[in-house]
């Protein structure tokens, strides 16, 4: 298992673009991926899920992944949210 916070930098926070980015990213793998806000935790493979949260900018956000190709989960959300400027 593999965790990993982020504070969200974008001005937008995870709107719908962003949110749906994300689910594209990790939708392709096969561990199990949780994004964690506020105590709630959701499928971030569900745009639905993810958009729920309401994540606004300045907020932090943990993601947590578990299978069998967790490592490279995680770089390829790496990538996306710092590489993107959604978030550090």
């Amino acid at each position: 298992m593999i965790e990993k916070n982020y504070t969200i930098t974008s001005d937008e926070g995870l709107h719908a673009r962003p949110a749906s980015r994300l689910v594209q990213v990790v939708s392709p793998f096969t561990s199990e991926v949780k994004l964690e806000f506020k105590d709630k935790q959701v499928n971030m493979k569900s745009i639905m899920g993810v958009m729920s949260l309401g994540i606004s900018k300045g907020k932090e956000i943990k993601i947590v992944a578990d299978g069998k190709d967790e490592e490279r989960l995680m770089a390829a959300v790496d990538e996306l949210i710092v590489g993107e400027g959604l978030g550090v």
